[in-house]
C-alpha cells in the first residue's frame, strides 16, 4: 500500500491516480496498476481489455461512450501529453451533464479512473501522444454513443491553443447534443 496517491474530483466517482516513482540514476519504475492498491483506494473493478491508441498535436478523440455495454476505464498517457475529460452520464447523478478535465502526461505520470455511465474524450496537446487505458468491458461496435465535444450545454472548456487545428473524424464531428442525449432518455 502507499504505492499511489488518488485524488477524488468534484464529480463523484472519478479519481485522479498518481503512481509512487522511484527513481535513480538508471531511470525510473512504478506499478501502474495493482489491484490491491486500487481495491484499497476504492477501485475495485475487474479489467478486461487494454487499449493503447497514438495521435498527433490536435486530435480530438470523444466524447465517446458505450450504451448498453457501459465501460469503467483507467486511462494514462505513455508519452505526450492530452486534456482528458469526463462528462457524468448517469441518469439521476447531483453532477448529470458536468464535466471533469484533467491533464494526463508522459511527465506527471497521473491516471485518471471514469466509472461507467460517462462519456470521455481527450485532445492531444504535445507533438505526439501515447494514449493506454484498462476497461472493465469488452468493446462492442454497435453500442458506441457520443456527444459533440463543443456541446455548449456541457460547456467543457478544452485547452486549445489559438491556431491549433482539431483533427477529428466525421463521426466525432457530427454526434448528437446533450439535449438529444438527455430527450432518449425518457
Amino acid at each position: 500500500m502507499g504505492k499511489i496517491t488518488v485524488e477524488t474530483c468534484e464529480i463523484e466517482g472519478l479519481k485522479v491516480i498518481t503512481p509512487t516513482v522511484f527513481g535513480d540514476a538508471r531511470g525510473y519504475f512504478m506499478e501502474t496498476y495493482n489491484y490491491n492498491d486500487f481495491a484499497a483506494a476504492g477501485i475495485d473493478q475487474t479489467f478486461v481489455q487494454d487499449n493503447q491508441s497514438a495521435s498527433k498535436k490536435g486530435v480530438l478523440r470523444g466524447l465517446h461512450f458505450q450504451k448498453q455495454y457501459p465501460q469503467d476505464k483507467l486511462v494514462r498517457v505513455v508519452s505526450g501529453a492530452v486534456f482528458d475529460v469526463a462528462v457524468d452520464l448517469r441518469k439521476g447523478s447531483p453532477t448529470f451533464g458536468k464535466w471533469f478535465g484533467v491533464e494526463l502526461s508522459a511527465e506527471n505520470k497521473k491516471q485518471f479512473f471514469i466509472p461507467k455511465n460517462f462519456a470521455h474524450g481527450f485532445v492531444v496537446l504535445s507533438d505526439f501522444a501515447e494514449f493506454a487505458y484498462k476497461c472493465t468491458d469488452f468493446y462492442h461496435p454497435d453500442d458506441e454513443g457520443g456527444l459533440r465535444y463543443d456541446d455548449p450545454e456541457i460547456g467543457v472548456v478544452w485547452p486549445i491553443p489559438e491556431g491549433m487545428e482539431l483533427i477529428m473524424t466525421e463521426k466525432d464531428r457530427n454526434w448528437g447534443s446533450f439535449a438529444e442525449y438527455r430527450a432518449a432518455l425518457k
